[in-house]
């Protein structure tokens, strides 16, 4: 319920900004062509996010013929949440993570790699599962898709604010009393803030989904101990293929070499995620 708040919260703030850059423009006509571009450039990526991402990741599906211990994991985990069972795929990648997509519970699919399957044991491996699981239940995809849509408009909308800034026109209704200062600093900070709040709903969502996985696991020291394991293995054995732009997707960020300022992460740190889960285990 917290981070399911959390989330509404956010997506509050961006719409905030939108309202105070509406305002700052003088005029709906530019709201509405940026939110109508950045619909349509999300929309895409929303309906054919789950062919887009395992084409880019080389994912296979799998029969429950070729991975029957994968498919018996999560049409188990699949009942427990209520939902149609996901497809099944693996990556071929030696760097061990997972991740879930599809635009909705009926259209899900959950992704694992080579390495994750030799790395964790079987409880630790249905303790990822059922936190991917947790993400398709919890229709995360849709929920980033929206604050991508919002996100989109503001950087629209802020560089067309700084265009008119630069060459002094555009502004409030009172041309006389508009700052073009104020307003070039504004359009500047506008996509960062939502930047940030970008990144704090999917660090949001990962708690939720971690959640949401140990009650579906019905242990979270599977998760807690997978975690563990895959945040030390994973800045050893990096992934090969793919994009900073996927790496909210991923159970652990597989591309976090370099150490990362909280607020500028994806991912909330794994050591408060570890402890929170630790912290459940006992209640």
């Amino acid at each position: 319920m917290t981070s399911n708040l959390k989330t509404m919260m956010l997506l509050a703030l961006l719409s905030g900004i939108i309202i105070v850059l509406g305002g700052a423009l003088g005029g709906k006509g530019g709201i509405i062509i940026a939110f109508v571009l950045a619909l349509l450039m999300n929309v895409g990526s929303y309906w054919y996010s789950d062919k887009i991402v395992l084409r880019m990741y080389g994912a296979q599906e799998v029969s429950p013929h070729d991975a029957p211990m994968l498919h018996n994991i999560v049409e188990e985990l699949a009942y427990k949440a209520g939902i149609p069972k996901p497809r099944i795929c693996i990556i071929p990648e030696q760097a061990p993570n997972a991740f879930a997509t599809g635009r909705d519970p009926e259209h899900g699919v959950v992704a694992v790699t080579q390495g994750i399957m030799q790395l964790l044991s079987t409880e630790e491996l249905k303790g990822v599962l059922a936190h991917e699981i947790g993400h398709i239940t919890n229709r995360d995809i849709l929920i980033q898709s929206i604050a991508g849509v919002m996100a989109s408009a503001i950087v629209s909308i802020a560089h067309f604010m700084q265009f008119a800034a630069i060459f002094g026109f555009g502004g409030g209704d009172d041309e006389e009393g508009s700052n073009p200062f104020a307003t070039l600093l504004l359009a500047f900070v506008a996509p960062i803030a939502a930047s940030l709040i970008q990144f704090a709903i999917s660090r949001s969502r990962e708690y939720l989904a971690d959640d949401t996985g140990a009650r579906l696991s019905g242990n979270p020291l599977y998760l807690a101990s997978a975690l563990e394991k895959l945040n030390a293995y994973s800045q050893r054995v990096p992934m090969h293929h793919g994009s900073e732009a996927t790496a909210h997707m991923f159970i652990v960020n597989p591309f976090s070499g370099a150490n990362m300022a909280k607020l500028f992460s994806t991912h909330p740190p794994i050591e408060e995620r570890v402890s929170r889960l630790r912290q459940m285990a006992h209640r």
